[in-house]
């Protein structure tokens, strides 16, 4: 399942609920604070944060690696919440909910974008997206095994450790100063950076509507974060739209470049 759904340029839109609802956790979100470039970097840091998911899934032998230099990366990042307490990223409760954003985005996000996983498809995917932890060096005694675990462990996270964090509310904020866009073809890059007085705001309110639709209902409602029955009823028009689009686009457009030269790569080898 994973390999349909994970390169799907759908998943573009539902990578940001995943990250801010990381970031919600005191710990990863002051860890991101402190040492992370995204808000001197943010188009690079998203850019290599999507390759990375994208090798978890489609990259093969290269998929233990990555988690392998993630796993180093992560070694240095440490230092004191923002309430006075100790933290380290790879410290198992922390790494692991990192990973476990994922489920529950994808389980809502596909219902929303696709169509609503049959209860055979969520077991699935969960069990796909168990594997992915332990790719990610997680042992399986840090994650719940099963979906019937899974919930009350989320739950329980949603209630007790959650929280509107400093960039939790610079993620959502429809006024933050986000660079023009500095990837991708020379003469885009400039005629982005020439328009970016005006496109920015646009881009930002989209986003901030975009990230905070598609979060998990109960994620949006333990960070307090406000959302009107308008706002549903806009979200789910848009989805709509998604939902008769994408699926008629060429693979190539469609899915990502790496998932779309994976996919043709192990249809040549079958």
């Amino acid at each position: 399942m994973l390999w349909t759904v994970a390169g799907d340029i759908r998943a573009l839109l539902m990578l940001p609920a995943a990250l801010t609802m990381q970031v919600a956790h005191p710990a990863i979100g002051a860890g991101v604070d402190d040492h992370s470039v995204f808000r001197t970097d943010p188009w690079g840091r998203g850019e290599r944060s999507l390759r990375s998911l994208q090798l978890w899934i489609y990259g093969g032998p290269a998929a233990v690696e990555e988690g392998r230099r993630l796993r180093t990366m992560h070694k240095r990042i440490q230092g004191t919440d923002a309430h006075g307490r100790r933290y380290h990223a790879l410290t198992p409760a922390h790494y692991a909910w990192v990973h476990a954003t994922g489920y529950p985005v994808y389980r809502h996000g596909l219902g929303l974008l696709a169509r609503p996983l049959t209860d055979a498809q969520e077991r699935r995917l969960y069990a796909e997206w168990l594997q992915v932890g332990r790719v990610l060096g997680i042992h399986d005694r840090d994650m719940p095994q099963t979906i019937e675990e899974f919930w009350p462990y989320y739950r329980r996270v949603l209630e007790e450790d959650l929280e509107a964090t400093v960039v939790v509310r610079e993620l959502i904020d429809p006024d933050a100063a986000v660079p023009a866009p500095d990837r991708g073809p020379l003469p885009l890059r400039l005629v982005l950076r020439m328009a970016w007085p005006w496109l920015r705001g646009p881009f930002q309110r989209v986003r901030s509507f975009l990230t905070i639709g598609l979060m998990p209902p109960d994620a949006r409602a333990a960070l307090g974060l406000a959302w009107t029955d308008a706002q549903e009823r806009r979200l789910r028009r848009v989805a709509r739209v998604v939902r008769l689009v994408v699926p008629v686009l060429p693979e190539r457009l469609r899915y990502l470049p790496l998932a779309y030269r994976a996919r043709r790569a192990a249809r040549a080898g079958a």
